[in-house]
């Protein structure tokens, strides 16, 4: 389960990578480590074509989930897209472009938990998770109560060979190329759900271990 990733880019090398027309999300940092519940850019589609926005990592909860719970702080990888929890984002209208340069998975290493960065290249290459957002209103975090925030998350699936040596449960979808991202964005859902496949073994390389952030930014 992917719950730390980073984004080290600025919003104009995102813009000129997803072909997003407006930029809603202000000057974006470098955030080398994007926790669940953090504010983190998503492209999506607009009334006036793709535009870039914040939202915060966690989709709502399924409602079993919640049994016994006062606060959703969400979900943040969806594997299961046959449940009806699910199947209501999925249309076009609520998929998204998740953008990255590299995300982390959890190694056991002399028994300790450590994080293992994974990314297109040591360079760190932009690429997008493929994503699904919604307007929602809920509590999140007790102390903060009751909000109304756009949330997204992205889908996951079987792990390729680098990933599954780590973690072999699952990894997240990733979309590396235009023509994916116009699939993703605009398809019908049989088209767009063929997407949901793990990279090709060989895509993917371990550039960090240890650190719960990836600092290596783009100037």
């Amino acid at each position: 389960m992917c719950n730390l990733y980073s984004i080290t880019k600025g919003q104009a090398a995102i813009r000129e990578f997803t072909a997003a027309a407006k930029n809603r999300a202000g000057n974006l940092r470098s955030m080398p480590a994007v926790f669940p519940d953090t504010a983190a850019p998503i492209v999506r589609n607009g009334e006036g074509g793709r535009e870039l926005v914040l939202a915060r990592w966690g989709m709502p909860s399924p409602v079993f989930a919640l049994k016994g719970k006062a606060t959703d702080p969400g979900v943040t990888n969806i594997r299961n897209t046959k449940s009806p929890h699910w199947r209501r984002w999925l249309g076009p209208q609520h998929r998204c472009l998740v953008p990255l340069t590299s995300f982390s998975e959890y190694d056991t290493i002399d028994g300790k938990k450590v994080p293992v960065w994974f990314a297109l290249s040591e360079k760190r290459p932009l690429a997008c998770f493929a994503g699904i957002w919604t307007n929602w209103t809920s509590v999140r975090k007790k102390a903060e109560g009751e909000v109304t925030v756009d949330a997204y998350g992205f889908l996951t699936c079987d792990p390729n060979k680098e990933v599954g040596a780590v973690h072999p449960k699952a990894m997240p979808v990733i979309l590396t190329e235009p023509a994916e991202f116009d699939v993703w964005l605009n398809s019908d859902w049989k088209e767009a759900a063929a997407l949901q496949r793990p990279l090709p073994d060989g895509t993917l390389q371990i550039v960090a271990k240890g650190e719960r952030k990836d600092g290596a930014e783009d100037a």
